[in-house]
């Protein structure tokens, strides 16, 4: 188990107008980032630069990763205006890449698709020329509900893997790895056009030789875009960092992703799936 953050993970946060204006727009319209709940390191940073990843489907999560701050148990019923408010909260930021993710709802028939396609199409009439991100669960595999999502347009439609196979009973012991894969895979599938992205951490206990396993994974079901980031411990009831991985090694990862085809790759101690998501739109010219 690793102890003290060593040089590389100390990051100084910014205060300031941006941040508060930003935190009040969402309080206002009462929606959810995982910025606030996933209690994100980049926060900060993000706010400040008036963006941050709206959370859809309540703050309540049905399931309980061993890595993840977002809280579990019941969660709420579905609010049928919260696409419209993302959709205002996007606009008012004056966002053009916009990242949309959710907690897990295996209480719902559809996982949450119905949701993700209402708030893509919301998106989509306020702000016409945005690129949208989902970031989604797995859906429990259901090919219909990854249909009614890809159905809707998305641009990029990110599902994490998270982690390398061996680790998933410890930290993410209700997901499937295999399931994951596919879910990328059904969504090629279906939209060849709609880039594909997953990420992981690393630090949990995994070898350089399972990393780049995990990558050549992805990239067998056609994922364009990969984030690797530094698991960070949210409190004392998650699991430790069993390592911080040093900056050279995180750049080993992203040549070696680069080299195996993946369009895009963010590799670096403070990568989050959203974070700075909009660079890779610059890069592909769709921005």
């Amino acid at each position: 188990m690793a102890s003290r953050k060593p040089p590389w993970l100390h990051k100084r946060i910014p205060a300031g107008g941006s941040l508060e204006a930003t935190r009040k727009l969402l309080e206002e319209l009462q929606l959810n980032t995982v910025c606030q709940s996933a209690l994100c390191p980049n926060l900060g940073e993000c706010f400040s630069r008036r963006t941050a990843t709206f959370m859809i489907l309540g703050k309540t999560c049905t399931r309980n990763c061993r890595f993840c701050a977002v809280e579990g148990g019941r969660p709420e019923p579905v609010d049928p205006d919260e696409p419209r408010r993302v959709a205002l909260a996007a606009a008012r930021l004056g966002l053009k890449h916009v990242v949309v993710t959710s907690v897990t709802r295996d209480d719902l028939p559809d996982g949450g698709a119905a949701q993700f396609a209402a708030t893509i199409h919301a998106l989509r009439e306020r702000l016409p020329g945005a690129i949208i991100e989902v970031l989604t669960p797995d859906f429990q595999g259901e090919r219909a509900s990854l249909a009614r999502v890809v159905e809707a347009r998305p641009h990029i439609f990110n599902h994490n893997v998270e982690t390398v196979p061996r680790l998933y009973p410890q930290v993410r012991p209700a997901a499937d790895y295999r399931r994951s894969l596919e879910v990328l895979r059904t969504v090629k599938e279906l939209a060849p056009d709609v880039y594909t992205k997953s990420g992981m951490m690393v630090g949990l206990g995994e070898t350089r030789e399972e990393v780049e396993e995990v990558m050549a994974d992805l990239r067998e079901v056609g994922c364009d875009i990969l984030t690797i980031g530094q698991y960070l411990r949210p409190s004392p009831r998650h699991l430790s960092v069993e390592e911080f991985v040093p900056p050279e090694t995180f750049e080993y990862y992203g040549e070696a992703a680069r080299k195996m085809g993946f369009l895009y790759v963010a590799s670096a101690p403070f990568v989050r799936s959203s974070y700075n998501a909009a660079e890779f739109s610059r890069a592909e010219g769709l921005l």
